[in-house]
């Protein structure tokens, strides 16, 4: 589990694709406590395990369906990636319960300065849209960030100066791909409003009434 509160910047060193994707990454700046293998690191959002590590450089590999549903099949060597480390007991819990399991990949629609700060408009699925609430959470690229607007197929965010330094998406301009991952909350509150199609006559038809 992770909070969506980036840790580090990371590069990437190295993409391999043999029988499958594999990425080599670095931390851009030396963590407290060193990695180790077996543990789990965010990588842009996506929860990856540590195959082989050597200081703050890591080997990942990526599974066919993890490719498929986010963006890291599309990384190159040098491209920026935000990284966090799993949660570990006693650890303070900030921004939210984040899994890092990216439900879908969204396109920034517009880049807005307000200020000091800056908003981001991110198309997305209307699935996700419709399992967000405002002022809920949504992890945009592994970061955890409050929805200040909300549509049918977009949602919207604001960003502060140090959001913006302390990871990639201050960087980020109109027309580039993130990993999106909604509120573990909304998907089960929208799961259970749903109906469960187990009404009198189909008791009655099994037999149960």
């Amino acid at each position: 589990m992770f909070t969506g509160l980036i840790q580090r910047i990371g590069t990437v060193k190295r993409v391999s694709r043999g029988a499958g994707l594999v990425l080599e990454l670095a931390a851009d700046e030396s963590w407290a406590k060193p990695l180790e293998e077996g543990e789990s690191v965010a990588v842009n959002g996506v929860c990856l395990t540590v195959v082989k590590c050597d200081g703050s450089r890591f080997t990942a590999d990526v599974l066919r369906e993890t490719e498929s549903r986010t963006g890291l099949g599309e990384l190159v060597p040098g491209a920026k990636v935000n990284l966090e480390r799993a949660l570990r007991a006693g650890d303070a819990m900030g921004g939210h319960i984040v899994q890092g399991h990216v439900d879908c990949r969204g396109t920034i629609a517009a880049k807005t300065p307000k200020g000091r700060d800056f908003q981001l408009r991110v198309r997305c699925g209307r699935v996700l849209a419709a399992e967000s609430v405002l002022k809920g959470s949504i992890t945009i690229d592994g970061v955890s960030l409050t929805i200040s607007g909300i549509g049918d197929d977009w949602l919207a965010v604001d960003l502060i100066p140090t959001t913006a330094k302390d990871t990639t998406l201050g960087s980020k301009k109109a027309g580039d791909m993130v990993n999106l991952e909604g509120d573990i909350v909304g998907k089960y509150v929208a799961k259970a409003a749903k109906p469960s199609g187990l009404t009198e006559e189909a008791l009655q038809n099994a037999g149960f009434i």
